[in-house]
């Protein structure tokens, strides 16, 4: 890659917390970018756990007087809207997808808002943004609803292949493994648009009524105290010892519960790009999911879609299937190993990024 002559490409987020899809793809990205030139990440918000590694907001200066900013769409917030418009570098926007206010508004009422208010600020920066990427087709077309032109549609910045190198961690290994029944696992942040009280549903239904004799591990951070709280009074009610809401974990445990699982399943209804989803794969992990957003372009042919309008019923029988049937799991396990060469062959383009030096 041709070197930039000191231009700065940096990159701004509204906030920066360990395990967030966003940072960890804004992170990635940097790594690209550096191979450019000078490259930071800028953040209203900064866990403390990445003071090291992302800049408070406050912090950005004119590094070079060509610098070029990239600005990751996710929730609102008015205090970066406003350093953005006040800026006069181009603005790349990189659309994730914002998650609509709906599904947060009884838990959250204020971070509704700030979702809705995200959707927004996307649409008012429009005539300000020089070039507009997103992540997926589905990405893309919500963009151009927004009137956003010429949408270049690039993957995540993200090596997909990763976690399965990672050296599982012996002892939860042998404790999954233990267990004696089929492992579901659901990979996400426990949110209500990635919708695991339907998951816990469809457990019931399995468990009531098909005889089904297993686990669902609920695996990822639980930002939400009163869904999380939700979600642990819904397993108790129904008493289902075998649902375990197990919260964030290190690789070690992740990459021990992908090779423990049997299936891998997901019930979100809103998704930019599932990351998860790519990663069972990577373990060859048959996927049973639900057909909202932009899970059926992720998945490709490694996955049993159930229809958006069905319910927890239809999953629980889709999950118990694949089950009994290895000639099932085999075929979606081929598909997801088709579906990561189709990803693996059209990595993040490097002259994407070369391109962009010309608006600078």
């Amino acid at each position: 890659m041709k070197g930039s002559g000191g231009v700065g490409i940096h990159q701004v987020l509204v906030s920066a917390s360990p395990g967030d899809a966003i940072t960890n793809l804004a992170l990635g990205t940097r790594r690209l970018l550096r191979r450019v030139g000078p490259s930071e990440i800028f953040a209203h918000h900064v866990a403390p756990e990445l003071h090291d590694d992302v800049l408070p907001l406050t912090a950005y200066r004119t590094l070079h007087a060509r610098n070029l900013l990239i600005f990751h769409a996710s929730i609102g917030q008015s205090a970066v809207h406003e350093f953005l418009t006040a800026r006069a570098e181009p603005l790349v926007l990189v659309y994730h997808n914002v998650t609509p206010g709906r599904y947060f508004a009884p838990y959250d009422p204020v971070f509704a808002d700030l979702l809705d208010l995200g959707r927004r600020e996307v649409e008012r920066l429009r005539a300000q943004v020089v070039c507009a990427i997103a992540a997926s087709d589905y990405n893309a077309r919500e963009l151009e609803e927004m009137g956003y032109h010429d949408v270049r549609v690039v993957p995540p910045v993200v090596n997909v292949r990763h976690l399965s190198t990672v050296e599982p961690r012996a002892s939860t290994l042998h404790h999954l493994e233990s267990l004696g029944g089929p492992i579901l696992l659901s990979v996400g942040q426990l949110l209500p648009h990635k919708r695991p009280d339907f998951l816990v549903q469809m457990m019931h239904i399995a468990d009531s009524y098909l005889g089904f004799r297993g686990y669902l591990m609920l695996v990822g951070h639980q930002r939400l105290e009163r869904y999380n709280r939700a979600i642990r009074e819904q397993v108790l009610e129904l008493n289902l010892p075998g649902v375990h809401v197990v919260g964030a974990v290190d690789e070690a445990d992740l990459a021990a519960m992908f090779r423990a699982s049997s299936v891998v399943v997901t019930a979100s209804e809103h998704e930019g790009f599932c990351i998860p989803l790519v990663e069972a794969m990577t373990f060859e992990k048959p996927i049973v999911a639900r057909a909202f957003a932009a899970i059926p372009e992720t998945v490709g042919d490694a996955a049993l879609l159930i229809p958006p309008n069905d319910g927890p019923a239809l999953f629980a029988e889709a999950v118990t299937e694949l089950l009994g049937h290895d000639d099932l799991r085999d075929r979606l396990v081929a598909g997801g190993r088709r579906r990561l060469e189709e990803i693996e062959g059209h990595p993040p383009d490097v002259a994407v990024v070369e391109a962009l030096l010309g608006v600078v």
